[in-house]
């Protein structure tokens, strides 16, 4: 197992007198996407200033809050505020990579147009080169608060994965919401089923297969692992409380999977379904009161809820499909994999939904391809979810509020599961 290198953004303000946002203004009254161009200054570092401003242009694009264009290479940091009035472009972001002795530094400069001012100036320091990607996403958190639109905080998140490398053997690897930044943390044997265990993402649980599928927690940071529970068949963390100290986990001790509430202070394991065929993937909903799952109680994959009693009820949850797994839960809000064809010779279309389980609310967020493996934003406004077609395999990002999705291409990666 290998240790994470931690990144320190040092951030620096200058101060810069904001006046009437006039930008601001636009989205308020206009209700139109401010246009921003992003390019970068030519310095002693171009190739990593590029580098980032290819990224953050394209986090602007994702946050459905901006109209970016694309800028390409400034020979200097002098604005002609007339000529972009012209062209009706609201801001200029400007990205400057440089080093001071053995520091690497990136500065954003971001003009507004509109009131002819310099309005942010910061600088972020780079401690470890190839993290540059979450640089760019900083950037883009910082340009998204300063028009005041909603978060896009989930940008500067790892997504954490478990990638086959040969047949038995799986690593675990950290990577940013674009896989542009990936790093393998846990190497050696099969190591699958990835959850982050806290909001703050220093540790995680996965399952490791020793002489039984084994749950062990690791922290990313210092390197510590800690054996949780194991089982004969199957051991997964499915979800994790918000506070970090409850897991719903699935276990298959007499061969048939069933899942179970850990409390992670006490250690004590409580079980919650004891049905004699398939009980999998737990997700809390209801204030953590009750969890959706899926189960074949149908006679095929479907989703299911009940309160954390093991004598509570279970209630269908889904009533379309005759294949619907692969799901995550955020709030009262649950989005799942459906399968939508019955091909018996070839590849069949799986589509994911979202419903509500306080209405009747449902809706389709992909439409063609296979399409697996939902997981919410930590905000619950996008989804990230698994693509195949004939002609690619993608990680997708669905961002609810706006209806749209974006592909970010796997080009060697071959994901068994992944947490946001």
């Amino acid at each position: 197992m290998k240790k994470l290198f931690c990144i320190v953004f040092m951030i620096g303000w200058m101060s810069v007198a904001f006046g009437a946002d006039a930008t601001m203004e636009i989205v308020k009254t206009a209700q139109r996407m401010p246009k921003i161009e992003i390019g970068y200054m030519s310095s002693d570092d171009s190739t990593n200033a590029k580098r980032i401003y290819k990224i953050l242009l394209g986090d602007l694009n994702v946050s459905g809050h901006f109209e970016p264009f694309d800028g390409k290479a400034y020979s200097k940091n002098i604005i002609d505020f007339a000529a972009y009035q012209s062209k009706k472009i609201d801001l200029v972001g400007m990205v400057q990579v440089f080093k001071e002795g053995k520091t690497t530094k990136a500065t954003l400069l971001v003009y507004d147009i509109n009131s002819s001012s310099l309005q942010l100036n910061k600088t972020y320091q780079l401690t470890d080169a190839a993290l540059y990607p979450f640089i760019a996403h900083k950037m883009a958190i910082d340009l998204n608060r300063h028009i005041k639109a909603p978060s896009i905080d989930w940008m500067s998140r790892y997504i954490v994965y478990s990638q086959y490398t040969s047949s038995g053997l799986a690593n675990i690897v950290l990577s940013d919401y674009t896989l542009t930044y990936n790093q393998t943390i846990i190497t050696g044997g099969l190591n699958i089923f990835p959850k982050w265990a806290d909001s703050a993402q220093k540790e995680i649980y996965f399952t490791k297969y020793l002489d039984r599928p084994t749950i062990i927690k690791y922290n990313i940071y210092s390197g510590k692992a800690e054996t949780i529970i194991n089982s004969d068949g199957m051991a997964a963390v499915s979800d994790v409380s918000k506070d970090g100290k409850r897991l719903l986990i699935t276990l298959a001790p007499k061969k048939q999977s069933d899942i179970y509430l850990y409390n992670a202070a006490t250690k004590q394991l409580t079980q919650l379904t004891k049905y004699s065929g398939i009980d999998v993937s737990g997700y809390f909903i209801d204030n953590e009161k009750s969890m959706v799952f899926v189960s074949d109680r149908s006679g095929y994959a479907n989703i299911y809820a009940k309160k954390l009693d093991i004598d509570a009820p279970a209630e269908q949850v889904v009533y379309h499909g005759r294949n619907n797994n692969s799901i995550s839960a955020n709030g009262d809000y649950v989005a799942y994999s459906s399968r939508e064809s019955d091909n018996e010779f070839g590849a069949n279309i799986f589509n994911i939904y979202l419903i509500s389980t306080k209405s009747d609310y449902i809706r389709r967020l992909t439409a063609v391809g296979n399409n697996q493996m939902p997981r919410f934003s930590k905000d619950g406004k996008s989804v990230m979810f698994l693509k195949h077609t004939s002609g690619q395999s993608a990680l997708g990002v669905i961002r609810l509020d706006y209806n749209k999705s974006y592909l970010f291409p796997l080009s060697k990666a071959n994901i068994q599961s992944f947490d946001w």
